[in-house]
């Protein structure tokens, strides 16, 4: 899967989750950078991901995420592996 196509999935489980359609991400983007973005929606954007992309994250993985990059370099990791 490219890149670009888990981008646009990650932005439309996140758009979901908080409810705004103007959220733009970008590799650097971080949860303070996005309105409404909290440790509840956190917890539903993880959940929401697992469900669109048919994986499963260890809370080990998701404690080093710093910015969406590193979500999606994560989301290809585990894609990856499921092949």
């Amino acid at each position: 899967m490219e890149r670009s196509e888990i981008y646009q999935r990650l932005t439309k489980i996140i758009i979901q989750v908080l409810g705004d359609d103007q959220i733009v991400l970008t590799p650097t983007t971080t949860a303070e950078d996005v309105s409404g973005w909290d440790s509840f929606n956190h917890i539903n954007i993880i959940v929401g991901t697992e469900a669109e992309f048919g994986i499963k994250f260890n809370a080990s993985e998701l404690e080093q995420l710093k910015n969406v990059g590193d979500f999606a370099s994560l989301v290809e990791k585990r894609l990856g592996k499921k092949n």
